[in-house]
């Protein structure tokens, strides 16, 4: 046998060695992931988006408006993009805690006259004094010079100063952490970290044994906000695993100093650095950044009841919501739009009746899209409507919320 033969059969040897000892230890791996993921499926408390029943409001949650009064207002990211007011109400009244990921509505006295109503997360963890909302200035949208920037954001950041006085609803919301110590992932894209926050905030604060990771994608340092805070938090919790994602890095900023990886959060990155257990996975950002991750999510074998994530405005993703043989709808459905005169037969994959009157050219006031705020409150003249997610808002009878509603039978909408 000569020497390269005997050179190419120890090679060989110790390659089938290196396979069945990566075989064996990943059959360990795999076997210890399974046994995690049968106890987080007997002990755990369910977070997943309640759709069965309704959110309750929180203990001492008050009914329609309060006021607060704005204690602090503090910039939070180096473009001057992301503001957190400090909010303290004018009653003095000790706060209801909320659940973690929840919002707080708004109703804004508009100067130019009317109201605007608009929701934005809770981005700190609950406390008896004071809440926090942590709002970023939202520019006319590229290549749409026509369309005029965020109204509700600029009122905010422009008019809103310390010590102006704001009508707020008590928190809501079906998008929230759970108390259960099962490991957790926080996926933010852009603004989407302030709900995330609110979780992470009130993990390390109350459960610093729990594995928290934090993936959290901008363009760039400028855009990136609380990164001092966040840094601090990593630094001073073991379990806490912070990572942030620049998609587009300034030319002075350098990977492994300003930031952890270059690219958007991605399911690849995930599956790089995640160990195999059972996590919940929280996700808050732009439709598409949700949609692809819910749907890479779903592929790489993540149960639906370990995905949340929080869907809010016209662009936001929303998955579908099984509907019972009891609530089929018929299939000849016909939606009356009785203001607008209109009279079009239901599509089924429209969404909801907001989504269904938006196609249809119809102009419905909205703004949370998740049954919280009240705003796309409508007369039903006629007919019946099914809820596929409880509102956390009661419309008042003969009256439906088209955000959270489709037609189970033949409508007719005062809109």
């Amino acid at each position: 046998m000569s020497a390269l033969s005997l050179f190419a059969l120890i090679t060989l040897a110790i390659l089938l060695q290196v396979a069945v000892f990566l075989g064996y230890r990943f059959s360990r791996h795999w076997q210890r992931y399974r046994q995690l993921e049968d106890a987080a499926q007997e002990t755990a408390v369910d977070t997943a988006i309640p759709t069965a029943e309704k959110v309750s409001p929180p203990p001492g949650a008050w009914r329609d408006t309060r006021k607060f009064r704005v204690a602090e207002r503090v910039v939070e990211s180096p473009d001057g993009s992301v503001c957190s007011f400090h909010l303290t109400p004018e009653d003095g009244l000790p706060l209801p805690a909320f659940l973690p990921g929840q919002f707080l509505t708004f109703e804004l006295d508009m100067p130019e006259g009317g109201k605007l109503i608009r929701c934005y997360s809770l981005s700190d963890t609950p406390r008896a004094d004071r809440y926090r909302v942590s709002i970023k200035r939202l520019p006319a949208p590229p290549g749409r010079g026509l369309l005029p920037p965020g109204r509700s954001s600029t009122h905010f950041h422009d008019r809103v100063a310390v010590g102006s006085t704001l009508n707020v609803r008590a928190p809501a919301g079906h998008f929230y952490i759970g108390p259960e110590a099962a490991p957790v992932v926080l996926i933010a894209g852009g603004i989407g970290i302030t709900p995330l926050m609110s979780m992470l905030e009130w993990c390390l604060e109350n459960q610093p044994e729990r594995e928290v990771w934090l993936f959290y994608g901008v363009r760039n340092g400028r855009e990136l906000a609380m990164r001092e805070r966040l840094e601090s938090q990593a630094s001073r919790y073991a379990n806490f695993h912070l990572q942030f994602c620049f998609s587009d890095p300034l030319p002075e900023e350098t990977a492994g100093r300003d930031f952890h990886h270059a690219g958007r959060v991605s399911l690849d990155l995930l599956r790089m650095l995640l160990p195999l257990k059972p996590y919940h996975f929280y996700i808050c950002g732009p439709g598409p950044m949700m949609a692809a991750m819910v749907a890479g999510l779903e592929d790489w074998g993540v149960p639906d009841a370990r995905i949340h994530f929080e869907a809010f405005g016209p662009a936001s993703f929303k998955r579908r919501q099984p509907t019972s043989a009891t609530e089929a709808p018929d299939p000849d459905i016909v939606v009356t739009f009785a203001r607008s005169g209109v009279q079009v037969p239901w599509r089924p994959g429209a969404g909801s009746l907001l989504d269904f009157a938006e196609q249809e050219g119809i102009n419905v006031d909205s703004s949370c899209r998740g049954g919280a705020c009240g705003t796309c409150r409508t007369t039903l003249s006629a007919g019946e409507v099914v809820y596929h997610q409880p509102p956390d808002y009661d419309p008042e009878p003969g009256t439906c919320l088209l955000c959270v509603c489709t037609p189970k039978t033949n409508v007719t909408l005062e809109a």
